[in-house]
């Protein structure tokens, strides 16, 4: 499995064949260092309808002539764009084949998405565990510490978690730590910081304090991958 980093909460990750972006937000972002258009994939997942994390799914998705698979309430409000949606909700699991697989879990967060200027409801916000051959990756979405993220490791042999250390609109760097540890991943990334003033936290510090119970980190600065 390789994950590439694109800033913020959008990884693309890559394996068994498949090709998938999670939570695409990239033309707003300036710290992004691909334009939609630039993105090949076999499929979209959001974890979430807020801007910072959807708001390239549709035009990635028709340009892919791909799915994207999203809670079903989000699903639904991006279907008028043309995109080809798939529902899904919270604990549920869609196989793409044999090798890839999708599964949602819980995350507490807010979600909303806007179309034509009106901001709608968008269902529960989600993390995702994206299983391609023998690895696993577990993307925590936007989230608040919660104790079920212990059981959500115990559930799933995870090789890599992405989590949100920015604290303001989710956990912070010492939440993030004890997040980190209960989900057992070998590896940890660090996302959702930096990108904006209310979100500035040190990654590198984050990864050091990851070694002290054990667990490698990795501070990708946006473009760069790592390979599990």
């Amino acid at each position: 499995m390789k994950i590439t980093f694109l800033g913020h909460a959008c990884l693309l990750v890559e394996g068994a064949g498949k090709r998938l972006i999670i939570d695409p937000f990239l033309r707003d972002n300036p710290t992004a260092p691909l334009q939609p258009e630039q993105v090949n994939v076999d499929a979209v997942v959001l974890t979430h309808g807020h801007h910072d994390h959807s708001a390239d799914a549709a035009s990635i998705a028709l340009a892919n002539d791909c799915p994207i698979y999203a809670v079903v309430e989000l699903a639904n409000l991006i279907s008028p764009t043309g995109a080809s949606t798939l529902g899904m909700n919270t604990g549920g699991k869609f196989q793409l084949d044999e090798q890839v697989s999708i599964k949602f879990v819980q995350a507490f967060h807010s979600s909303s998405y806007e179309v034509d200027g009106v901001t709608h409801y968008a269902g529960q916000a989600q993390g995702v565990i994206v299983t391609m051959g023998d690895k696993v990756l577990y993307h925590m979405g936007d989230t608040a510490l919660f104790s079920d993220i212990k059981l959500i490791g115990d559930l799933h042999d995870i090789d890599i978690a992405a989590v949100p250390i920015g604290d303001h609109f989710t956990m912070g760097p010492e939440e993030a730590l004890l997040a980190a540890k209960w989900t057992g991943a070998k590896h940890i990334l660090p996302i959702h910081f930096n990108t904006f003033p209310p979100i500035q936290q040190s990654g590198e510090t984050f990864v050091a304090k990851l070694e002290q119970q054990s667990q490698q980190g990795h501070a990708l600065t946006p473009g760069q991958s790592i390979t599990i």
